[in-house]
């Protein structure tokens, strides 16, 4: 049963009021800069880089990262879209209401925590050494399983799967058993569920796919 906003809750909430238009166009611009930083690595990390650019070896390359940086702001309304559609049908079953703006918003809001893995990339290989690829850079995926257990000692169908087992999608989620918990006022405990159902149950659904038809 839902109950009266509580004063954590209320906290989160008057943190949670901001400009959300204002702060979707700064975590793009963060999430391009940082992406076009560590793609500058990339490139410079490639043998003879300067030539193979003169020569337009490297276009795909280049055509790649561009459609990427144009496909970013749109990933992110995709993302927020979908995930806030998940929590939104799954309470709505159950029987919890929760209104989709506001999910949405939360979806927005906690993006901010996929900045950290992209961040660190940049951080580790900023200053490189002559020893180090730009697959190593490309493929490095901080604080995951595959980083633990190291890309070289994992079929490569299981990489991605287990690059996006991390500690930052574990944060993700503890954000949203607060998030879901301030918006629908249920409790903690019942929060949970929610969170497991329609985020990680999706995820892992998606992940066991992948792995699956990996060719």
């Amino acid at each position: 049963m839902a109950t009266a906003a509580s004063p954590l809750a209320q906290k989160i909430k008057e943190a949670l009021d901001f400009d959300k238009r204002l702060f979707f166009v700064l975590l793009v611009i963060i999430f391009l800069t940082i992406r076009y930083l560590t793609n500058t690595l990339i490139l410079e990390a490639i043998p003879d880089s300067e030539q193979l650019d003169a020569q337009g070896d490297l276009l795909f390359f280049h055509i790649f990262n561009t459609l990427n940086y144009i496909w970013t702001p749109l990933a992110l309304l995709w993302k927020f879209t979908v995930i806030a559609f998940l929590f939104w049908s799954i309470s709505l079953t159950i029987g919890y209401k929760a209104p989709f703006k506001a999910l949405w918003h939360f979806a927005l809001a906690t993006e901010f925590i996929f900045i950290f893995p992209e961040l660190l990339r940049l951080l580790w290989y900023l200053n490189p050494t002559g020893t180090v690829t730009f697959l190593e850079i490309q493929n490095f995926e901080p604080l995951s399983v595959l980083w633990l257990l190291g890309p070289e000692q994992v079929d490569e169908r299981f990489h991605y799967p287990l690059s996006i087992l991390n500690l930052f999608e574990m944060a993700y989620g503890i954000a949203w058993v607060f998030g879901f918990y301030t918006i629908s006022r249920r409790s903690i405990a019942e929060s949970i569920p929610v969170v497991l159902l329609s985020y990680f149950l999706p995820l892992l659904l998606w992940l066991a796919f992948y792995a699956a038809s990996y060719r």
